[in-house]
């Protein structure tokens, strides 16, 4: 389990500031309704969010690019969170969806 969480926040931290470099609306996902996609080259990023739930999918084209090695799935809680991620070769997806935010 904790091997579990070392490893996702090793994946996450690798992944987020070369995605999200400069990106502050993606703090208040849980609080907006909206969908965003964009280039953080040289991949594409499609963000969409909704009351309580969270999608990112990042696209690298043939792999160039992507911080993430292999092909994996995860799923943990994260507090009252649940967290979904999947990779493989050139996409790289993660899913959240929270009860009782606010």
């Amino acid at each position: 389990m904790i091997r579990r969480a070392i490893c996702t926040f090793v994946v996450l931290a690798a992944i987020t500031p070369h995605v999200l470099a400069d990106d502050d609306s993606n703090r208040r996902w849980w609080r907006d309704d909206g969908r965003e996609a964009h280039w953080a080259r040289p991949c594409e990023v499609k963000q969409e969010s909704k009351h309580g739930e969270f999608k990112r999918e990042v696209k690298c084209k043939d792999g160039i690019g992507a911080t993430w090695h292999g092909k994996w799935k995860d799923e943990f809680w994260d507090g009252p969170c649940h967290v979904k991620l999947e990779a493989d070769y050139e996409t790289f997806k993660e899913e959240v969806k929270c009860e009782g935010r606010d």
